[in-house]
């Protein structure tokens, strides 16, 4: 059975009463070791109304309700709703405690909550986001891919200024993060020859040159060349077209050039179910499809649903790489 690292991010946000509701679906907290503090995690059962009862790392899960424990002590309580720069260090050392117990292999995959970016930086921690945080750890190059039933969706560029984002769509860039999407296709989602659609930076893909140069002096050349080396892509696409529901099938995954060009398209429908998945890291990384909810925490309404998505995602992940040769 896989076993699983769950970070609950942010401890005054949603993260943990998350992990809360996790605990009672005992098919999925047997798969998961939570990185946290044991006191966020038995008030946000507290406030729930919910059954906790914290186990060590090694015990059994035997019915729902509990959970497995490596504690990592908040440096002041955490109180939901109003994060503490006080608690980034602690914050951030069960996150890297958890991907380093990945890459040692002591765990098969990590699940992640949401993370407060303002709170860790205002902490005194330079960061700007788990991804890169994960990627810099690990020493690789990774893709950001957010996805849900019907539909998964990488990015090019990700947490980057709008103005920024051309300069960032380099050849190199390109024909890597293609390369890194179609293995992990193959890889993690036992995709044998995965279709790729590739949307254009400008609008209409840039209208052969006359919105925009980029497809014709970037985009098309990397494509011909990865297409020479057996890769079937699709594009560049006008961004506008790609998403329509008749093209969808038609593909296993789309690369959009920057964050809100395909993201929009993929949260404005099946949010709950959906999940942001790191691909090219030597583990398995899946993380929730939402922020922190401040203005929620606490209050018990926060859906679980892609924290649950996001735990059967990472086990398939691990009992696919586990499988294959």
């Amino acid at each position: 059975m896989s076993r699983l690292a769950l970070v609950p991010g942010e401890p005054a946000g949603i993260g943990p009463e998350l992990c809360v509701h996790l605990a009672q679906r005992a098919d999925l907290s047997t798969l998961c070791t939570a990185y946290a503090d044991p006191d966020v995690l038995m008030q946000a059962a507290a406030a729930l109304r919910l059954p906790l009862e914290l186990l060590p790392a090694d015990a059994d899960v035997t019915h729902g309700g509990q959970l497995r424990l490596i504690e990592h002590r908040l440096q002041v309580p955490a109180h939901a709703g109003h994060p503490d720069p006080a608690n980034a260090p602690a914050t951030i050392a069960a996150l890297d405690a958890a991907a380093l117990d990945c890459l040692q292999g002591r765990m098969h995959g990590l699940v992640t909550g949401p993370f407060h970016k303002a709170a860790i930086n205002d902490g005194g921690i330079a960061y700007t986001g788990t991804t890169e945080r994960l990627a810099r750890q690990a020493g690789c190059d990774v893709v950001m891919m957010l996805a849900r039933p019907g539909l998964r969706v990488a990015l090019v560029t990700t947490h980057l200024p709008l103005r920024d984002v051309p300069g960032a769509i380099t050849a190199e860039r390109l024909e890597r993060i293609l390369s890194i999407t179609h293995a992990a296709l193959r890889r993690d989602f036992g995709i044998a020859a995965p279709r790729i659609a590739v949307l254009g930076l400008n609008p209409h893909a840039g209208e052969d040159g006359h919105l925009g140069r980029e497809e014709l002096d970037i985009i098309i050349p990397v494509l011909e060349q990865l297409r020479a080396r057996g890769l079937n892509l699709d594009g560049p696409l006008p961004a506008d077209t790609a998403f329509l529901p008749g093209k969808l099938p038609q593909f296993d995954a789309v690369v959009a050039m920057y964050h809100d060009q395909g993201l929009p398209v993929l949260k404005s429908t099946g949010i709950e179910h959906a999940v942001n998945i790191t691909l090219g890291l030597p583990y398995p990384r899946v993380a929730v499809d939402h922020g922190t909810a401040l203005d929620i925490a606490g209050s018990g309404c926060a859906s679980p649903d892609s924290l649950f998505a996001a735990v059967a995602q990472c086990a398939q992940f691990a009992g696919q790489r586990n499988t294959t040769p």
